[in-house]
């Protein structure tokens, strides 16, 4: 696909402002794309929409295929008919404002969406279910595993909490023959659980209905969507579970190696993900029908994908089972071009952003270049005061230095501190080097804390990714409204305060809008 020079803005769904407890799919879905609009931006780029399970993180989803239950709109469920106003009505504990409190949102949320499900089962007109019937049977390959793998899930968690097993993991507390995904057994947990299934399958049809009408919405008045992928999956998901013989398990879906990234400056441990691997050898002898199906779908519900990881398509680090730590790892080949070949010859050229951070070799430069997918470029990585001692200002993610206009720029990503918050953090050298390059001019340090305390050297780097000449340029909507780190999304390696921040609804400022749209305009990204 040939990638045109736009402009647009990174915003999941969750952080949207004015709906219960979290943000979803109705007014203020469809109020942010007007306000994209208004600024002249054609792109938005969301977080993988999958179901998220412990940690609430969007990259460690139950399906890589299935959508997030907790970002259905009620209302709109409500104004469709398939549910009544009574029924979706939130406590008081449950918020329009503020971060994300999961906890909550999980414990009232999903009753009340089975409860909706089951209203539309017995309510819904003879069209409705007509169409529900349709989505049904168009994604079987993974809806009924998907809602086969939550039913049993859901009925052995419960177990779980009373007898407390080795680990929460399916593998280590369901029973066996479930535990392996043996047909009989399957067959027969979901002849004598139909009505949750069925319950189970409408949630998944109601985010399905949704997303598809806001997607249209957006496509309509020219702005493009670009999901995310990760490149693994979690262990705890329908995906592992249904799928065993791709991956390295045992002979009782144990993973036998786990996902990671080796030590480095910032980690002297590494990062143990944990994320089953994958068996590249069994993926290829079918012709790697599992990973065509998964790019497929979130082409379905995107217009252009970004895939996290990308490095580990040449060489994953390999970290054996049950190690405390990332050290004992090891770089194994990955599937290279044999994989996005096979993929080409399914689904023909793919929109494609390769997330080519962390340990960029030539091997991986060499299979992005090849692939033909654009990689990112991130601001806040462009600065090293050490670097520009030693080698002047030639980092090759500052503008001037982009070896090819065939990338994505962004001010910074989900991982990040927030632009404001990065700046107000930096060092004092490395505050003048940001400053003086931004500015383009001789600048001293208390002039530099004066331009970050009054926004405009965020403001000012904005300018500068959309003026770069990356082909797209994406930036957080923190770092448009100036949140500090408050709003940053993920810390890595930690759980408990991440994913959790929302905007506000007085964010939507016209302000912005307009200034992106200028931006936009004199730096020919409106097109």
């Amino acid at each position: 696909m040939k990638f045109e020079r736009k402009s647009g803005v990174l915003l999941h769904p969750t952080s949207l402002p004015g709906t219960p407890g979290i943000g979803t799919l109705g007014e203020y879905a469809y109020k942010f794309v007007d306000w994209l609009i208004d600024a002249d931006q054609t792109l938005w780029q969301i977080l993988p929409l999958g179901p998220t399970g412990y940690g609430d993180s969007p990259y460690a989803s139950f399906s890589t295929f299935a959508g997030n239950p907790l970002i259905i709109d009620l209302d709109l469920l409500v104004k469709k008919g398939w549910a009544e106003k009574k029924d979706v009505r939130p406590p008081e504990y449950i918020k329009s404002e503020g971060n994300v409190d999961f906890g909550s949102v999980v414990w009232w949320k999903m009753p009340v969406l089975k409860k909706c499900s089951e209203f539309f089962l017995t309510n819904a007109s003879d069209e409705d279910k007509a169409l529900y019937k349709e989505f049904c049977k168009g994604k079987a390959s993974w809806l009924d595993n998907f809602v086969t793998f939550m039913s049993i899930k859901n009925f052995y968690d419960a177990k779980a909490a009373e007898e407390k097993p080795e680990s929460s993991m399916w593998y280590a507390y369901w029973p066996k023959e479930l535990a392996r995904c043996e047909k009989e057994a399957v067959n027969q947990w979901r002849k004598t659980h139909q009505k949750e299934l069925e319950e189970l399958k409408v949630i998944q049809f109601f985010f399905d209905v949704q997303w598809n009408e806001l997607k249209a919405y957006a496509n309509e008045n020219g702005v493009k969507l670009i999901g995310d992928i990760p490149i693994f999956v979690a262990p705890d998901s329908a995906d592992v579970w249904a799928n065993q013989n791709f991956f390295q398990l045992d002979e009782n879906g144990r993973p036998t190696s786990v996902a990671g990234v080796p030590p480095d400056y910032f980690c002297a441990d590494g990062q143990l993900w944990g994320n089953p691997l994958y068996d590249w050898a069994a993926m290829k002898a079918s012709g790697y029908s599992w990973w065509v199906a998964r790019i497929k779908r979130v082409l379905e519900l995107t217009d252009v994908l970004r895939i996290d990881h990308f490095r580990g398509f040449e060489a994953y680090w390999s970290v054996p089972a049950g190690s405390a730590t990332a050290v004992n790892g090891k770089w194994i080949k990955g599937p290279g071009m044999d994989l996005f070949r096979a993929i080409k010859r399914k689904l023909g050229d793919i929109p494609v952003i390769a997330e080519d951070l962390g340990v960029i070799t030539e091997e991986v430069r060499a299979l992005r270049d090849e692939s033909g997918f654009p990689g990112m470029k991130v601001l806040q990585f462009a600065f090293s005061a050490d670097e520009a001692r030693e080698h002047g200002m030639t980092n090759y993610f500052l503008p001037h230095m982009f070896d090819t206009n065939e990338c994505v720029i962004y001010t910074g990503t989900h991982d990040n501190d927030t632009l404001q918050g990065w700046l107000e953090n930096c060092s004092s050298e490395q505050l003048v080097l940001v400053a003086q390059y931004i500015e383009g001019q001789t600048i001293t340090l208390e002039k530099a804390r004066s331009l970050v305390k009054s926004g405009m050297l965020r403001r000012d780097m904005i300018r500068a990714a959309i003026a770069s000449s990356a082909l797209y340029c994406v930036i957080p909507m923190q770092d448009i409204t100036g949140v500090g780190n408050e709003g940053r999304m993920n810390k890595p390696a930690t759980t408990g305060q991440n994913w959790n921040w929302r905007m506000s609804k007085k964010d939507l400022k016209k302000a912005y809008a307009d200034n992106l749209s200028f931006l936009s305009g004199i730096y020919g990204r409106n097109c």
